[in-house]
This record gives C-alpha cells, sequence and structure tokens, in this order.
C-alpha cells in the first residue's frame, strides 16, 4: 500500500494542465483552459480545467476531477495505478508499507512471470520481423489475413520457429530459471526433464490484461499445417498471474473505445478483434473461444452498460453462447446481437467493409437478445407443446434475473405477443422465480453475515480490547489512508450512524422519489466535503467555557438529537469517515475525499463540489457567501433535510391506509391514523419554525446555547 505522506506528495507535485494536455489539447480561456472532452464525442470545447483549483470538467457529459480521477478514466487504471503513473511522470519515489516474508515472495514470484512473459513476447516478434522463417511463414500469413504493420506492431504479434526447444534454451542462455519458464506455460517439461516449447510453429497472439501487462499467449497453427493437427489454437495454461476467466483479449486496446462509444462488440476470436480494429472498430474484445464468466461480464460492466454480440449464423455456437448472455442481463446489462450473413465471420466481414459499413450493418440488423432468443427457439420447437413447454420456462428464466422491473415488464408483453400466451401467465411465472432468487439470495447474505460477524468476534478477541479499527491490516491492506485518532480524544466515541444491519431505510435510492429525496441529503454532503473541518459556532458548556464546533461535528450532533441517519448508505459512510478524522493534525475533508482510494466516494465528491468550480463569478461570489455564513446555511439544510424526511414519512403513512388489509383492520387503521396526525402537527411545526429560521438562528448563536433539537418529541 502507498503511504500517505507519499499520496500527498504525488497530490502537491501533480499539476492538472500538464496532466491533461498530455492526452487533449487545451486552448486559454481566462484564467483556466478549454478542449475537447476526451470521454466522448466532443463536437464543440466543452472541458474546462482550472490550474488555480487543479480541477477538470466536462461541462457536456460530467466526467472529471482531479489528476488522480483523470488518469483513473482516461487510461482506465485503478486508483493506486494511477498514483503510480503520476508517480513515474513527476520522478517520486513510491513508498509503500512493509511487506511481509509471505507477501514478498508472492510478489517477486508474480514479478519474475511478467519478465518471463515480456522476454517471450520480444522474442516472438522479433522473430516474426528478422528471422527467415519468420518473415516467409509467419509474416505471410499475417499478410494473407490483411493485417497490416502498423496493427501487427500495435497487438505485438509474434511467430515461433518449427524448432521444439529454441524459445528454452534462448531464455536459459539469458539467465531466466527453467521453473519460470515452466509456470508461465511458455514451455512444459518432458519425462527425461527436457524442455520443449508449447508454442513451437505457430504465430502468437499475445494476451494483454487491463493494464497492458503481457500475461498469457495463444498460439495458431497456421494453414498448411493443420493437417492432421487436432488443436488448431493452443494457448497459455492457469497460473499465478493468469486466470482465463477474468481476461478478455482485446480489452487493453478497447478500454478506451468502449467509455467513448458507451458500447461493447464482443466476438469470439483473436482474429476478428484484430480486423475489426483495422476497419477502425476499437470497442471490441473476444471471449477467446469461452463462455462469459462473471469476471469478464464485471470488467466489460466497469466501462459500458450496452452490449452487441455479433455471431457468424453458427445455430451450435449461438445456443452454446446464450447462457453467457444471460449472465450479461443479470448484471443489469443491454444486450443487442447481431448475426453476420452467411459465410462470414466478423474477421472476414470487417475485411469487407470500412468502421461506417460494418456499424451502419449492426444497426440495422440488431436485435434485443430476448426477442432473438424467443424466435431463435421457437424454429427448434416447432408446433410441439412439450418443447414450446420448455421455450416458456427457458424465456422465463432469462426475463426474470433482469434487475429493472420496467425492462421485466416489457420483454414480457412482447414474449407474450410472439408466443401467443396470456401475459398473466408469464407475470406469474416471472414472480415465481424472482421470488425463489430472492430466498436464495437471503440465504446466501445471512450465511455471509454469520460469516462475517464470527470473523469480527474473533478479531475482537484477539486485540486485547484495543482500538485498532482504523489501523488494522484488513483496512490498510484495502488502501485506505491510515490517519488514527489524535491522542487525548476518547476511543469510546459511538458512530454517527447505526450499523448497517440495524438501519433500513423506507424510501427508494431510485426514481423520481428517490432524486427528489435525496437531493437534501447531498446538500447536506456537499458542505462536509466542502467545510466539514470548518468551525461553525462555539458552544457554552455549563462551566461556561466556550467549544468551537466543526460543520461535521454539528451535523452528527444534530441528526443523533432526533435519532435520524442519512438514508443512502454511501452517504452514511462519508459522514462516518468525516466524523472519525475531523480532529486528526492536518486534515482536510475536500482534499481527503476527492483523492479517495475508493473510486466511488471519490467521484461522488467531486460531483459534490463541480457546482464550485463552474468558473463563474457569480458562483465564486456564492461560494464565498455560504463560506462566511455557514452559522445559517448548515442549520437551514438540516430543516429541510428533516422537513423531507417527514414529508415522506407521510406519504408512506397515507399509502398504508389504502391497503384493504390495513383499512378492514380497526386496531391498525387507528394507530396508523393516529401516527399520520402526529406527522403532520410536525409538519406544521416545522414548516413554521423554517419560516422564522433567520430570527431562530441569530438567537441561537449569538446566545451561545447547545444545539436544541428541531423535530418536536
Amino acid at each position: 500500500m502507498i503511504d500517505q505522506p507519499t499520496i500527498d506528495r504525488i497530490l502537491d507535485a501533480a499539476q492538472i494542465y500538464d496532466v491533461v494536455s498530455d492526452f487533449v489539447t487545451l486552448r486559454k480561456r481566462g484564467v483556466n483552459y478549454v478542449g475537447l472532452c476526451p470521454f466522448h464525442d466532443d463536437k464543440t470545447p466543452s472541458f474546462y480545467v482550472s490550474p488555480a483549483k487543479g480541477l477538470c470538467k466536462c461541462f457536456a457529459c460530467g466526467k472529471g476531477g482531479n489528476a488522480v480521477h483523470f488518469i483513473m478514466e482516461h487510461e482506465q487504471m485503478s486508483y493506486p495505478e494511477a498514483l503510480k503513473y503520476l508517480a513515474k511522470k513527476y520522478g517520486i519515489e513510491i513508498k509503500e508499507r512493509e511487506l511481509s516474508s509471505e507477501e514478498k515472495i508472492a510478489q517477486s514470484e508474480r514479478e519474475s512471470l511478467f519478465i518471463v512473459n515480456n522476454f517471450a513476447r520480444d522474442y516472438f516478434q522479433n522473430i516474426l520481423k528478422n528471422h527467415v522463417d519468420g518473415r516467409s511463414i509467419g509474416m505471410a500469413y499475417f499478410r494473407s489475413r490483411g493485417f497490416r504493420d502498423d496493427i501487427i506492431e500495435k497487438f505485438q504479434l509474434g511467430y515461433c520457429t518449427e524448432s521444439h526447444d529454441a524459445l528454452a534454451q534462448e531464455a536459459l542462455k539469458k539467465g531466466y530459471k527453467k521453473d519460470y519458464l515452466v509456470k508461465t506455460g511458455l514451455c512444459y517439461e518432458t519425462d527425461d526433464h527436457r524442455l520443449r516449447d508449447r508454442f513451437w510453429g505457430r504465430v502468437i497472439f499475445p494476451v494483454h490484461t487491463l493494464s497492458g501487462k503481457v500475461v498469457a499467449f495463444g498460439g495458431r497453427v497456421l494453414a498448411g499445417a493443420t493437417k492432421g493437427v487436432k488443436v488448431k489454437y493452443v494457448n497459455s495454461p492457469e497460473s499465478e498471474i493468469y486466470h482465463k476467466s477474468n481476461e478478455l483479449y482485446g480489452i487493453y486496446f478497447a478500454k478506451q473505445a468502449i467509455v467513448k462509444q458507451d458500447r461493447c462488440f464482443l466476438v469470439e476470436g483473436y482474429t476478428d478483434v484484430i480486423s475489426m480494429h483495422q476497419s477502425g472498430i476499437e470497442n471490441v474484445v473476444a471471449s477467446s473461444g469461452t463462455a462469459l464468466t462473471s469476471g469478464q461480464i464485471r470488467m466489460i460492466h466497469r466501462f459500458t452498460n450496452n452490449m452487441t454480440v455479433l455471431y457468424d449464423g453458427d445455430a451450435a455456437g449461438i445456443k452454446a453462447s446464450i447462457r453467457g448472455i444471460d449472465m450479461l442481463l443479470e448484471e443489469g446489462m443491454n444486450v443487442k446481437v447481431c448475426l453476420l450473413p452467411d459465410g462470414d465471420d466478423p474477421d472476414s466481414f470487417a475485411r469487407k467493409h470500412n468502421a461506417t459499413e460494418f456499424q451502419a450493418f449492426i444497426q440495422e440488423n440488431e436485435t434485443d437478445f430476448i426477442r432473438f432468443k424467443t424466435n431463435l427457439l421457437l424454429e427448434d420447437a416447432g408446433k410441439d407443446p412439450i418443447k414450446r413447454a420448455e421455450l416458456i420456462g427457458n424465456l422465463v428464466q432469462s426475463i426474470s434475473i433482469i434487475p429493472e422491473a420496467i425492462v421485466r415488464d416489457v420483454y414480457i408483453k412482447e414474449c407474450a405477443q410472439l408466443l401467443h400466451v396470456e401475459d398473466k401467465l408469464l407475470v406469474s411465472e416471472v414472480a415465481k422465480r424472482r421470488e425463489k432468487q430472492a430466498e436464495q439470495q437471503a440465504e446466501r447474505a445471512e450465511r455471509e453475515r454469520r460469516s462475517a460477524n464470527a470473523a469480527r468476534a474473533n478479531a475482537e478477541a484477539g486485540v486485547n480490547g484495543s482500538h485498532t479499527a482504523a489501523t488494522s491490516p484488513d483496512a490498510q491492506q484495502a488502501g485506505y489512508p491510515s490517519q488514527s485518532l489524535p491522542a487525548g480524544l476518547p476511543s469510546e466515541t459511538p458512530p454517527p450512524f447505526p450499523p448497517e444491519e440495524e438501519y433500513v431505510s423506507f424510501i427508494p435510492q431510485e426514481g423520481k422519489e428517490g432524486q427528489e429525496f435525496y437531493k437534501y441529503e447531498r446538500l447536506i454532503l456537499k458542505m462536509v466535503v466542502l467545510y466539514g473541518e470548518r468551525v461553525m459556532c462555539n458552544v457554552t458548556n455549563e462551566e461556561g467555557q466556550e467549544t468551537p464546533i466543526t460543520v461535521t461535528e454539528y451535523i452528527v450532533n444534530d441528526l443523533k438529537e432526533d435519532e435520524l441517519a442519512f438514508h443512502n448508505p454511501l452517504h452514511r459512510q462519508i459522514l462516518t469517515e468525516a466524523a472519525e478524522r475531523i480532529h486528526n493534525e492536518g486534515f482536510t475533508a475536500e482534499r481527503y475525499f476527492v483523492a479517495h482510494p475508493d473510486p466511488v466516494i471519490s467521484k461522488l465528491s467531486v460531483e459534490l463540489i463541480s457546482n464550485r468550480y463552474q468558473l463563474r463569478k457569480s458562483q465564486i461570489e456564492q461560494m464565498v457567501t455560504d463560506e462566511e455564513r455557514l452559522y445559517e446555511l448548515i442549520p437551514r439544510l438540516m430543516i429541510n433535510f428533516k422537513y423531507a424526511i417527514v414529508c415522506e414519512e407521510l406519504k408512506h403513512t397515507l399509502f398504508a391506509l389504502q391497503n384493504p388489509a390495513i383499512a378492514n383492520d380497526e386496531t391498525q387503521c387507528n394507530s396508523i391514523m393516529e401516527r399520520y396526525n402526529e406527522l403532520n402537527k410536525v409538519k406544521s411545526i416545522m414548516a413554521k419554525r423554517a419560516g422564522r429560521q433567520s430570527h431562530y438562528l441569530n438567537f441561537k448563536f449569538n446566545s451561545g446555547s447547545s444545539p436544541s433539537r428541531i423535530m418536536p418529541d
């Protein structure tokens, strides 16, 4: 883990203009810079860079942040990878915590395997370019496939000679260990303990990770040598650094295009990817002939929600890959399918057409997966009632795993029309499947919770009562800054919110209702990120001593007094972290959260403060006004938040009264009515208080009294 002082040095050294200008042409506009956004097809410059604030932002697509965020988004790197990128750019030595002996051995092992793979990649490339067999056989094959020199160089293609141990001998001569050659799968050991090359006589396709490291190779037998060969392709076996289920061929070269186009094309083989790149379509990856795995799907989902699967018309291959597409639906992705003309695969079709023609064909011929699957299975089922029943069950299963209710409803109606069945039947079956899935998920969650509680109990038993949560190895491993509580503060300070399992919000996180309510939480959270450590007032205790109260402390105490909490778990986490670190020496909320190692938190923080950096004079003036009058602004936001909670509870109480089961139960109905009347009174009181807030605030802070309850008992 990179230590906090090193992170601070990197953040101080990284100049937003220098970092962005490596990728974007910027023109000066006043005190700021502007250019075309690299994250979407920008026609007019909408990407602004503010050197004074150290931030960038696109006012069209909304993406931006500090230098670290820009590198993470543009290069699709993790937080530690982006920090290391910037450290290398500015010549900063990375200091990480001391690794254990076991960790050092494991890290050394992994690095050695990567080094051996890099050697092999360079060796195969050199053979292809400079060896007589490489030029006459390997290069001739690539040219017969229509690959240009720049594409061959880009994908680092190579060739391995017919000699069964040429690579092994060259590697041993260069000092590479036999064990690592075997562990990477580049070589294998015979019964008489001799090394043999795995890829002899084949053209080579290196497989890259998301960050561009070579983790494996694929080797193809050439057309003239396929006679009598059962396996056309040979791939690297699983190793310490290569797990086939977690890798996608071409993802390193496609990631930026996927983000920019907000779409990913999925094909089957290496040459499909390369040919499409050459034709101008770069947002394409391959599953390398295997069914999609959850790890591969999550990797794609990082960059886009939209997937188009390209098929060559092979019915057997299509049916074999349907399960993988069901997994895409389960992840909430929008999946479409496009059948290429008979006799064409993505490779041959791309060689015949340019990018514009290819894209036009896809737009005209792609269809959503559920409709495609329905038509495909209908052809097999024919008029056989048993097969049609199996077909309905198959489709119901696919629809039931779609997380979005609206999407499920649309598909149910379409399938009902295609299958000539009542949609009520499909609705009922989908509901049964989802209920069963929910039960299974609940069981898994319960098992995981019990396991976590047991692990937590064991951990607590082993720390002898000491307060080590902030500096635990797990927390450090996760990459969070290690900022311990300052000396003199009570270690038993309760958290600002109840544990996650004890607090369940009745307000939905999505939809119009959620959007309307959670804006109040976000406004308060914005104050925490911007001014969390600032003193907003002084409170006089019983002994007449004045104690400064920060913005974060005021918000936490105000919520506790009314036994309230933020309804969004992420918002609760941010406030909790701010409360834990508020008294740490040198702590600045804005800097801490904007540079947070969790990309979800850091991006939310940038979004929260983005209005501050609109770079307009009126907004800068408003920012100063807000900062100077925090003692007015914060209580006003808290009242609005509590008022919104009361309104939401009123709405849900009224909805409950419309339930026939409750309406027919006199006792239950009377109880809910009493609560409804009580909430109406509270709402009226709070509306009046909000109306005379300015007078209330002046009294409150001029008198130095402690914060009073706003919500009535």
